[in-house]
C-alpha cells in the first residue's frame, strides 16, 4: 500500500529527479481551499497507483526553490516527472477522474 511522502526543497533531487518510478508531485498550501478538495484524490492515487507512480507532497510557502524552478503560479499544482523531465503539468483543482485519466495516459 502506497503513501504520500512529504518533501522539501532539499529533498527534491533525491526524492523526485532520481526516483526509479515516475513521480507525481503535489504542490499545495495550508491556506488553499481547493487544495483541501484535491488532497483525498492524491491520497487515493498514492494507494491505488503505488506500483506505477511515487507520490510526493510539497507545501509551497516553505519551499520557494522548487516553486520557482518549476514555475508554479497557482495551487493546487501537479507536476508529473519521469526522471528529471516534467511530462505533465496542471494547476488548479482537478477531479479524481481527470487525475486518473492523466496518469493513465502518461504512465
Amino acid at each position: 500500500m502506497g503513501s504520500v511522502t512529504v518533501i522539501s526543497d532539499s529533498q527534491f533531487e533525491s526524492e523526485v529527479l532520481k526516483a526509479e518510478l515516475p513521480v507525481l508531485v503535489y504542490l499545495w498550501a495550508a491556506w488553499c481551499g481547493p487544495c483541501r478538495l484535491v488532497s483525498p484524490s492524491i491520497d487515493w492515487i498514492a494507494t491505488n497507483y503505488a506500483d506505477r507512480v511515487k507520490v510526493v507532497k510539497m507545501e509551497i510557502d516553505p519551499n520557494p526553490e522548487t516553486v520557482k524552478a518549476y514555475k508554479v503560479e497557482g495551487v493546487p499544482a501537479i507536476r508529473l516527472f519521469k526522471g528529471d523531465e516534467v511530462v505533465h503539468s496542471w494547476e488548479g483543482a482537478i477531479s479524481k477522474a481527470k487525475l486518473t485519466t492523466m496518469l493513465d495516459s502518461n504512465l
